[in-house]
C-alpha cells in the first residue's frame, strides 16, 4: 500500500523532536479533516511523528568511521606529536584517542543529518512504512463501518510522507491518484511548510474520495477523531 514518498534529496523539511505545532496550527490541520470528509463516507486520520526508527546502526557507524579516521591521522603524522620516537605509554594514548572518537561518533550519530547520511533510502522508506501500518492499526482506522479510513502520515526524520488505506478503499483508486495525495504535500514539505503541506495532502485526498466514496446524506457520520495524531 505505499503510495509514495518525498526524499531527503528533494529538499529539508523541518524535523526532529524540534517541531512544535501551536494550537492555531492543530486546529487548521483538524478543520481540513473536517473539511475533506463533507463529501465523502470515508475517514482520514493526519499523523505527524518525529522519527519511523531508531537507526542505531548509524551511530556505530559513523563512530567506526570517526575512531578510524582519528586513528589513521594519528598514525601517519607520528613525526609531529611523536618527536622522539615511540615508546610503551604511546600504544596506550592511542587507544585511548579512537575510544574517546569511536564515543564523538556514536554521540554525533543521534543528530538527523547524520542519520540521513548513513542510512539507505530504502531503509528509511521501509522504516516509514512499518511505523504506518503500525499506527494504522493503533488508531483504529481500519475499524470504519465500511472499512474506508485513510491515514496521512509525516515522519520529518525521513523526509516522507505515506499515504495508507484501508484494502477495499485502496483497491477502488489507481496508484497514480494515490500518488496524487502525496505529490500535493511536495512543494510545501520542502519548503518547511509542514502544516501547510498535511493541509494540502488532506485537502486533495478528500477530493479523490468524494469522487470514488461520495456521502450519502443523511448518513456520514463522523467515526474518527479529526484531531492531528502527533508523535515522537
Amino acid at each position: 500500500m505505499v503510495v509514495g514518498a518525498i526524499s531527503a534529496a528533494e529538499g529539508p523539511v523541518e524535523a526532529g523532536e524540534g517541531l512544535r505545532l501551536t494550537a492555531e496550527e492543530r486546529e487548521r490541520i483538524r478543520l481540513a479533516v473536517h473539511a475533506a470528509e463533507q463529501h465523502t463516507n470515508a475517514e482520514i486520520v493526519p499523523m505527524i511523528v518525529s522519527r519511523s526508527g531508531l537507526y542505531r546502526d548509524a551511530q556505530h557507524r559513523f563512530g567506526l568511521i570517526l575512531a578510524l579516521s582519528v586513528l589513521t591521522i594519528l598514525l601517519t603524522t607520528d613525526m609531529f606529536w611523536l618527536p622522539w620516537g615511540w615508546h610503551a605509554s604511546n600504544a596506550a594514548w592511542l587507544v585511548l584517542a579512537t575510544i574517546l572518537a569511536y564515543g564523538a561518533g556514536v554521540w554525533l550519530g543521534t543528530y538527523d543529518p547524520v542519520i540521513r547520511r548513513l542510512t539507505p533510502t530504502d531503509r528509511m522508506r521501509h522504516k516509514v512504512r512499518l511505523r504506518a501500518e503500525r499506527a494504522f492499526t493503533q488508531h483504529a482506522v481500519s475499524q470504519t463501518r465500511e472499512r474506508t479510513g485513510v491515514l496521512i502520515m509525516v515522519s520529518l526524520l525521513e523526509h516522507q510522507i505515506y499515504v495508507l488505506a484501508d484494502q477495499p478503499l485502496f483497491q477502488r483508486v489507481p496508484i497514480e491518484r494515490w500518488a496524487t495525495v502525496v505529490a500535493a504535500a511536495a512543494d510545501r514539505l520542502k519548503a518547511g511548510d509542514v502544516v501547510g503541506g498535511l493541509c494540502q495532502s488532506i485537502q486533495t485526498c478528500g477530493l479523490l474520495l468524494a469522487e470514488v466514496c461520495p456521502g450519502r446524506s443523511g448518513d456520514n457520520p463522523d467515526e474518527l477523531s479529526n484531531e492531528l495524531v502527533l508523535e515522537p
